[in-house]
This record gives C-alpha cells, structure tokens and sequence, in this order.
C-alpha cells in the first residue's frame, strides 16, 4: 500500500497508541475530580498541553484544547469576533481558506461584518504585502493560513504580522497552522500572532483533538458553556486520551530539518516520475512546501483517477477532504480552467512515506492514464 493522504489525515502513531491506552486503562480519572485519580489525570493533561505547546512555540498557559481543527478555527474567529463586536466589524481573510476558517467569515458577513477576501496569485501563493493592502486603521480581525492545505503554499506568517500590524494596529492576527505543524517550526510567540490553530490526526495523533493557542492579553469569548474548563473557553470533561496522544505525536516527531529534507527528495522523485505524462499540469506555488504536491491529468477526472489508483491499493485526494469531491475553490480561485481544477490530484507527504510509495503512484498513474486513454 502506498498512503500520500497525509493532508487529509495520518495513521495514530505508536508512542500516540501507546500513551491512550494508558490513560484509558489507568490514569482514567476525571481531571477535574480531588482526588487520586483525577490528579493523575490532571498531570497527564498538563503534560499534553506542554507538549503541544512546545510544538507550537508556546507556554503551556497559552494553549487550549478543542475537538479539532474546525473548532479552534472556529473558537478563534468567532470567539475574537464577539470579543470585538462593539467596535468597527472590519475582518480580512484570503481565497485560499480552509472550509471550517472561510465559513467562519462567512456567518460574521451575516452578523453584519465587512469581509475582505485577498485574492491568489496564479501561483496559489499569498503575499504579506497583499494581505497588508487590504487592512486599513479599521480593520479588528485578520486570519491567514499558514500552509495552504491543497497546493502547499506558504505565507512569511511573521512578516505579515509586522504588516499588519503596522497598518492596523487594533488588528488581532489569526493563522491556521493545521498543516505546518510538525512539519516546519512553529513560533507562535516570536511571530506575534494572537491566535494559531493545530490539529492531532494531522501529525499522527488521533482525531477528536485540535488546539488553539491565545497570546496572553487577547478576549476570545467562548462558543460554548458549562463547567468552565480550559479556562472557560472549552466547557465540557477533557477528552484526556486525545489530547495525551496529541501530546505523546508531537514529542515522537522527527527533527524538522530532516523531515524537510525526506521530503525534497520525495517531491522531487515524484515530478521526475510523472514528467513524460502526457498534459500532467504541475500547480507548484513559488516558495512552497515540499510535502503537499498538487498536479492535474488533463483529459480525466480526479474522481476517476482516485478511484482506479485505489483499486491498487495507492490512495491520494483530488483536494481538500472536506470538500468531498466538489471542485477546489482554492484552484478555482487561482483562476484555472474548471476542467484543469476537475483534473487535479493532491499527494501528500508523512515522514513515514518511502520512495517505495513514490514509486508505486506513479507507476500507478501511468497505468491509470494508459489505460483510461484506451477505453475513451
């Protein structure tokens, strides 16, 4: 089997595994309980979140636990949002949003919000400086990814901050960094974001888990209420096996420089691979990252490639899992073709992927163009 999903989601790693079941069969206290067992449970919390916050380049104070991704994108946009909703209702975000950060926006245009949208390059990439002409003195609220999830693109996150921060200075800065992390070096705090978001199934840990780290200082409201855990800002029991293996994920990672470097030689034996394709389309954004690899096969469907490369057991995405088969509005707002959009394959690259995977997609590919050609 060759898996080059890994934008999509990664397999649970071992030490991730390993540390659930031991909360899970031991240290299954409630964190919030006096006595022994919550205790533990506790311990093993803390634990988790400076885990985390290591990967995030954060203070253990500074990072909150959610169900995912989704909801820390959504904690943080609407939960700054309402935090300022006495003042200017001004926001800028991009074209290239994931769907839980874009819809966000969204429902604050619907509460009356003045959205800006920064549009792609052709290239997919965003500029800071393009992010900062669209500020104004006015402007309360900016969320930019840090990688894009499709095409790999990637934004000088701490350059636009200082941008922004020049050109409205009332601003707070949101980045989802779901897919840099564990890949390349978060510094949350050396940046001057005031909100990132992480999610667990993207760097081997399980699902259910995500985290949003708020810079000290920053009113973000809560999206739900009860008990008053994670500080008020996350109500409900902890999910303690999640989040321990989030934690026991991000300690287990490579060193980055050497993922980076696996993963330039991956990149780069994939497009050799899959040159002599006939109109193979390459979407390579100007500086982008090394593992998220997106191509077009003009002449066929995504859908039906995905499924004949499944069939040999080679499994890849057309774009973003969320979109669930409907045409990128990423690629789309990059300004291709809808039929070179409808043509595109995303591969994406763990640390745990070979050139023995590589290899095996493109054979697979080859195959899969052969033989399609035939039949039409």
């Amino acid at each position: 089997m060759a898996y080059l999903d890994n934008s999509a989601t990664t397999a649970v790693c071992e030490a991730a595994v390993a540390s659930m079941v031991q909360v899970m069969t031991e240290t299954f206290g409630n964190p919030s309980s006096l006595h022994r067992m919550g205790i533990a449970a506790e311990q093993a919390l803390s634990r988790a979140r400076s885990q985390v916050a290591t990967l995030m380049g954060a203070a253990p104070e500074q990072v909150t636990f959610t169900s995912g991704g989704t909801e820390a994108n959504n904690l943080a946009i609407l939960g700054a949002a309402a935090a300022k909703a006495r003042t200017v209702r001004k926001a800028v975000t991009t074209q290239g949003e994931h769907p839980s950060v874009a819809a966000c926006f969204d429902e604050l245009e619907k509460q009356g919000w003045q959205v800006t949208r920064v549009p792609l390059r052709p290239d997919g990439t965003v500029l800071p400086q393009d992010i900062e002409a669209a500020c104004d003195a006015d402007t309360v609220l900016v969320s930019a990814m840090t990688v894009n999830n499709e095409t790999g693109a990637l934004l000088d996150i701490a350059d636009t901050v200082k941008r922004v921060k020049r050109k409205a200075s009332g601003a707070l800065f949101h980045t989802d960094a779901v897919q840099a992390a564990g890949k390349l070096t978060l510094k949350a705090e050396r940046w001057g974001v005031d909100l990132m978001t992480v999610s667990s199934h993207k760097i081997h840990g399980p699902k259910g888990c995500g985290a949003l780290y708020i810079r000290k200082g920053i009113r973000v409201l809560p999206r739900q209420v009860g008990g008053g855990q994670e500080r008020g800002l996350r109500s409900g029991t902890e999910g303690v096996p999640c989040a321990v293996g989030f934690g026991a994920a991000a300690a287990a990672l490579p060193a980055v420089s050497e993922q980076g470097a696996h993963f330039e030689t991956l990149r780069n034996a994939l497009l050799r691979g899959i040159a002599d394709i006939p109109d193979m389309r390459p979407h390579l954004p100007t500086g982008g990252v090394p593992y998220i690899v997106n191509v077009s096969v003009m002449g066929f469907r995504s859908e039906t490639l995905l499924h004949f490369l499944a069939e040999r057991d080679v499994f890849v995405s057309g774009g973003s899992a969320c979109a669930k088969g409907q045409l990128s509005s990423v690629l789309t707002a990059m300004g291709l073709p809808e039929r070179e959009a409808d043509a595109a394959l995303r591969i994406s690259f763990s640390h745990t992927n070979t050139k023995e995977d590589v290899e095996r997609f493109c054979t697979a590919l080859h195959e899969a163009v052969a033989t399609l050609r035939r039949r039409s």
